[in-house]
Parts: structure tokens; C-alpha cells; sequence
């Protein structure tokens, strides 16, 4: 199947962080409906999750053809927005980058700007892994500034042994092609045939690699990320879960894919039974992963989360 970079894109913008000279990339699809903000995850950017087409069609074009006015960012050490000095110097013995509250104040900089762009119109979020965190971190702060929330893939807290202390892991790290395909397919049974519309990454691949200026002077190609997603994700499957769902009032869906080992049935359950919204659901789609926006099961994901988002049953 045929496909491209990223959606057509009628408006980016730069925005300054307040009180620093970091600036993200934010992506607007727009429409006339209300706002949708997605919050990518650990590893990739919106170009490479919400606004990847196969075969012509996009998540982001998907909520834009429901009415939405679809919104998407890069992460500080992503993508099209700067990256750390820190960045550009060895890892080792540096604090990982990109802890959750930075990402969350990233987040509350975006929301504001949606807001100044619609003023008076509730500001739904999808995010996806460990952008569910960063999502949760701020929904719980600013309840008043989400409209309705939908957390695919959601991490959330265990109880693992064994795991390296967050803070021991580095700056930052490289990811390659082959990194990136081998943890796509790990969960899906060994019988079962590819669910990723690109089982090879053959087109994914390259416009990853394209997303890091660096990358393809690295030996392997490899994309440079910061590590602090890497670090909360850590510190939540060791029992530290960087924000109380407690506090996240807004309507809540958790979506995820039946072979997803990152939130199984236990962890949706928890996280279900520890929000303080009290509109919630769990939606399990069928032969997919935690990755299942890049699979053929990504028609549950998006049905799901237009449903959701226009509040209607899932």
C-alpha cells in the first residue's frame, strides 16, 4: 500500500516555550469542529503517528473528516521541534531529557495556543503510550482546559523488580529501523500474519530516519530521542506513575489493542477503577498492538476515538 511522509498540512507554526528558547513544531488540519490535540508517545513524532498516510489517509484526516479541528505537536527532541544542547553532548551521566512535567508544561503551551485560537471551545486530547502520561500529568492539573480525553495504549502502574533506577539510563539514546520494527511486531503471535500495513517499514522507515538531521550519519542510521519518556515509562512499571489518575476528570476512553502487553486487561482495569472521571470506558480492539495506528486494526482505533470524542457510545 502506498504511502507518504505526512498529511497535507494547511498550517505549521513554531511556538516559543514560555521562559526558554526551546520551540515546538505544532500541526493544524483544520475544521470547524472542536479542537483535537493528539500527544504522540516515546519514540516517534506527529508526522509519524497522527499525520502518517497509508494509502492517502491519515488519523489526522480521518478526525478531520468527522468535523474535527485536529491539532498535533512535536515534543521538545523530536521531530521538527529543537532539541536540547544537551542533545549534542555524550548521555552517559546526564539526567534523562523530557520528564513528564516538562512534557506537560509542553502540553499546557499548546492548549493555551488552541485556546487563544478558539477561545470558549473545550480542547479534547488524544495521546498515545507514554504520551498518555504527559496527557495525564496536565488533565489532572487543568481540568478545566480538557474537554473529553482518550488514552491509547495507556502506561500505567506496576509492580516490576529489576528495573534500572529511571534517572541511570542517560540523556538520550538512538533508535534504528530495525530498533523501531522489532518492537512493533514482538506482541503479535508468532502465527499470525503481519498486522502493520507496512510489514517492512519500507516507507515508515526512511521518513523516520528523515525526522533527525543527523541520523544518516550515524553507523547504524539512527535516530537521536530524548530519554526521559524512557524514564517515566521506568518509573511506572516500578510502581511510581508520574500523575494520580485520581485527579483526571475529564471523560476518559482507554483504547487498546488486544495484543498489547504494555496495557493488558489488568492495567485498563486500574487505571479504569483509579480515574476520578465519572464517564469512562475500555475498548479492546482486536488483532492489534500497542502500535496499532501503523496496523490494518487502526479502523477500531479510529472509530473508537471519533465516537468518543463526539460523545456518543463507543
Amino acid at each position: 500500500m502506498q504511502a507518504s511522509f505526512e498529511a497535507p498540512i494547511s498550517d505549521e507554526v513554531h511556538l516559543t516555550l514560555p521562559g526558554s528558547a526551546d520551540r515546538l513544531l505544532l500541526r493544524h488540519w483544520p475544521g470547524e469542529g472542536d479542537p483535537v490535540l493528539y500527544v504522540h508517545g516515546a519514540t516517534f513524532p506527529s508526522s509519524l503517528s497522527v499525520g502518517y498516510r497509508f494509502g492517502g489517509r491519515s488519523w489526522a484526516d480521518d478526525l478531520t473528516a468527522g468535523g474535527f479541528d485536529v491539532w498535533a505537536f512535536d515534543f521538545v527532541g523530536f521531530g521538527g521541534s529543537s532539541r536540547p544542547r544537551q542533545m549534542s553532548m555524550p548521555a552517559s551521566g546526564v539526567a534523562p531529557l523530557g520528564r513528564a512535567p516538562e512534557a506537560a508544561a509542553q502540553i499546557s503551551a499548546v492548549v493555551d495556543h488552541i485556546r487563544r485560537a478558539r477561545p470558549g471551545v473545550p480542547v479534547h486530547i488524544v495521546a498515545h503510550s507514554w504520551g498518555t502520561i504527559a496527557a495525564g500529568l496536565f488533565a489532572g492539573h487543568h481540568p478545566d482546559a480538557v474537554g473529553r480525553l482518550v488514552l491509547f495504549g495507556p502506561i500505567v502502574r506496576r509492580a516490576l523488580e529489576g528495573l534500572p533506577p529511571p534517572e541511570s539510563i542517560g540523556a538520550w539514546r538512538e533508535v534504528t529501523i530495525p530498533d523501531q520494527l522489532k518492537r512493533f511486531v514482538e506482541d503479535v503471535p508468532p502465527s499470525h500474519p503481519p498486522v502493520l500495513i507496512e510489514p517492512d517499514l519500507a516507507a515508515w522507515g526512511p521518513a523516520y530516519l528523515a525526522t533527525d538531521a543527523g541520523a544518516a550519519g550515524r553507523n547504524p542510521s539512527a535516530v537521536r530521542i530524548p530519554n526521559g519518556p524512557q524514564a517515566d515509562i521506568i518509573a511506572a512499571l516500578s510502581g511510581q506513575l508520574p500523575y494520580d489518575p485520581r485527579r483526571v476528570l475529564a471523560p476518559t476512553l482507554i483504547v487498546r489493542g488486544e495484543w498489547d502487553n504494555l496495557c493488558q486487561e489488568a492495567d485498563a482495569a486500574w487505571l479504569a477503577r483509579g480515574l476520578g472521571a465519572t464517564e469512562k470506558a475500555d475498548v479492546v480492539v482486536p488483532k492489534a498492538t500497542h502500535l496499532m495506528h501503523l496496523e490494518h486494526g487502526r479502523e477500531g482505533l479510529f472509530a473508537a476515538t471519533a465516537g468518543w470524542l463526539a460523545g456518543s457510545a463507543s
